[in-house]
């Protein structure tokens, strides 16, 4: 698909989200995937706010970004905590010079084989309920119409589940995404479940969970869960789900 295509396509899936029922980790990770594909990184992370603050992961586009945000949190430093902090962009062109800044963060990073990141925060005017982070394998900067591009792709996230609570109060929007945060729980231990069975990495056990999701139509979260508690055959969703994960 050509870059052009991809990105309308992007934007239409983020704006599908604006009705009622949409999965909020979905979306994430669709954005996170997008920008993989649409820019000049090679791996994204995204961090989402609960109701006390406290950023947790909710999406990346591999187990290797979602492991080094879990880095970021546990360790307390980092870009993309930086980023949601101040809700302005943190970039770092040669994070081989980073570890003053991020002395942990930093060659941990450089070991998992990236060079400079780019955080950039999930807002809406002075709103920011998370960020997202863009890992790339070699220093220098990315191209501007990339960076910018990025930022479009996380602010029409952050509108759309913003916006799916604008008329409710704001206690309410905090619940549903605690929800969602609590969800990825049953995600990852989902996850885990599938790549036992099936023998097979953490990542493709994840495309195999959404793909079982999108083919009956359900949510990711309902599938995992699910799945988790007995009332989802294991059998099933890794022979249905395994169809189209390979991609």
């Amino acid at each position: 698909m050509a870059r052009e295509d991809l990105l309308a396509s992007t934007f239409v899936q983020l704006a599908d989200s604006l009705v009622d029922d949409f999965d909020i980790i979905d979306l994430l990770t669709v954005l996170a995937d997008r920008c993989v594909e649409l820019v000049d990184a090679d791996a994204a992370g995204i961090l989402v706010a609960d109701a006390d603050g406290n950023l947790r992961v909710m999406a990346a586009s591999s187990e290797q970004a979602r492991l080094l945000e879990l880095f970021q949190l546990q360790n307390e430093e980092g870009p993309c905590l930086e980023a949601h902090a101040t809700g302005r962009a943190v970039i770092h062109t040669d994070l081989g010079t980073a570890g003053e800044r991020w002395p942990r963060f930093a060659p941990r990073a450089s070991q998992d084989g990236f060079a400079s990141v780019y955080a950039l925060p999930l807002r809406l005017r002075s709103v920011v309920i998370g960020a997202l982070n863009l890992f790339r394998r070699q220093p220098g900067s990315m191209p501007e119409a990339d960076t910018r591009l990025a930022q479009a792709l996380a602010d029409v996230a952050s509108i759309a589940i913003l916006q799916h609570e604008a008329t409710r109060e704001s206690q309410i929007l905090a619940d549903q995404l605690q929800h969602a945060l609590d969800s990825r729980i049953s995600i990852e231990q989902a996850k885990g479940m599938i790549s036992e069975r099936a023998q097979i990495d953490m990542d493709a056990a994840f495309r195999c969970l959404r793909t079982y999701a999108r083919a009956h139509r359900r949510q990711l979260t309902s599938v995992a869960t699910d799945l988790v508690g007995g009332a989802l055959p294991l059998d099933d969703v890794i022979d249905d789900g395994s169809h189209d994960a390979a991609g």
